[in-house]
């Protein structure tokens, strides 16, 4: 049956049809795509209210028709990830130029062909370039969305800062998933900016009985990446002491990344020490709702963080969390103190952190777990999104 899409009014034009632009549209399905999970599950979403054409680049070009309001269209790029690449490499910078020369070509011939009333820009850079040009040549409305990877990595870097400022000021809308990011964008944009958190889609979750003490299984997912902070984590647990160890049942270890070998030694040394230690490889999304599910406490040891969307998923998991205090995270455990968060940004505190919390009630936490949760339900997240470009 045909959904039928809502008529919003922007200006004199109503919305039916909505271009979301996405660097990392999901396409591997093995979890190594945390950011584009959320973001698959967003268009999702929002095609149920309108119809949603998705463009993100890929290896292979090809086209995927999940109904007749939602299909993505995939563009040919020399490689991904697209984050990886060095404007200051000359190689890197070819691969930069062709890529930012194919996605404005695919996405401006389907532009000059179809009728499309807005354009999603997710994230600043490329995705707003792509955006702004497209929209400014043939009058359409564009938005932004900006996670603190895409605004803290590029506004450092002379002229790119410049032109991240310049599409941000011409978008209709700015979207940030933190709130000091939020701010950032503001002070870059010299316009307002609004809040609109990211979460995946975990589907239909069973109620799980938050344990009253220990020993607790603990859980770390996501990138093993410095700024992800496994290293600090992995660090943290080799300072336990075995009285410790006696209030953990297991710890595991899901993901994958540049600190691959750092986490293989530490996880082969903590075995050598008898420590319950596990470690897995990336997990898609029902492999880590599965893990999220068994586990009583999950971990974010990050040194840089925004709201990262393995906090939401342990909320709606009803996980503790056990947290750096980086980012808004602090803002978040304020509002709904969902578990504990170390006092400074080292493997001490962080241990110190552990330490409390496998002595703690974990269901002491139940209720600010329940009430955070709301805040990251996805069909008010879109509904927010449509209601702020309806009305600006």
């Amino acid at each position: 049956m045909k959904t039928t899409c809502s008529r919003l009014h922007f200006g004199d034009i109503h919305i039916k049809h909505i271009v979301v632009i996405s660097t990392s549209f999901p396409t591997n399905g093995t979890g190594s795509e945390a950011a584009g999970s959320f973001v698959a599950d967003f268009c999702e979403q929002l095609s149920k209210t309108c119809k949603v054409t998705v463009f993100a680049p890929n290896t292979v070009a090809n086209e995927i028709v999940h109904s007749d309001q939602f299909r993505i269209v995939f563009f040919k790029v020399p490689t991904l990830p697209l984050s990886n690449l060095k404007p200051t490499n000359p190689a890197d910078l070819l691969a930069i130029l062709k890529t930012l020369l194919s996605g404005r070509r695919i996405i401006r011939q389907f532009a000059e062909k179809e009728k499309i009333d807005h354009l999603f820009g997710l994230w600043v850079l490329p995705s707003g370039y792509w955006a702004k040009n497209i929209a400014g040549s043939l009058n359409i409305s564009y938005s932004t969305w900006a996670l603190g990877s895409d605004i803290w990595s590029l506004k450092n870097i002379p002229l790119v800062r410049q032109y991240l400022a310049h599409v941000l000021k011409k978008a209709r809308v700015n979207f940030a998933d933190g709130l000091q990011l939020l701010e950032d964008v503001k002070s870059l944009s010299g316009k307002d900016c609004r809040f609109l958190p990211s979460t995946r889609q975990l589907g239909e979750i069973p109620e799980k009985k938050m344990k009253k003490k220990g020993p607790y299984k603990l859980a770390y997912l996501g990138r093993w990446h410095q700024n992800k902070g496994v290293d600090i984590l992995l660090e943290a647990l080799r300072k336990l002491n075995s009285a410790d160890w006696q209030l953990i049942d297991e710890i595991i270890v899901a993901g994958g990344g540049p600190l691959n070998d750092i986490v293989e030694e530490n996880i082969a040394f903590l075995a050598r020490d008898g420590r319950p230690v596990k470690r897995l490889g990336y997990l898609d999304k029902d492999a880590a709702k599965e893990l999220l599910l068994w586990a009583d406490f999950v971990f974010i040891p990050s040194r840089i963080e925004s709201i990262p969307v393995i906090f939401s998923d342990a909320i709606k998991c009803q996980c503790g969390i056990i947290s750096m205090p980086v980012g808004d995270i602090p803002e978040m455990f304020s509002m709904h103190e969902v578990g504990v968060l170390a006092e400074n940004i080292d493997a001490i505190s962080f241990a110190d952190a552990i330490k409390k919390a496998i002595r703690s009630d974990c269901s002491e936490f139940g209720q600010a777990i329940d009430e955070s949760r709301k805040i990251f339900e996805l069909d008010h997240i879109v509904q927010s999104f449509l209601d702020q470009i309806n009305t600006r």
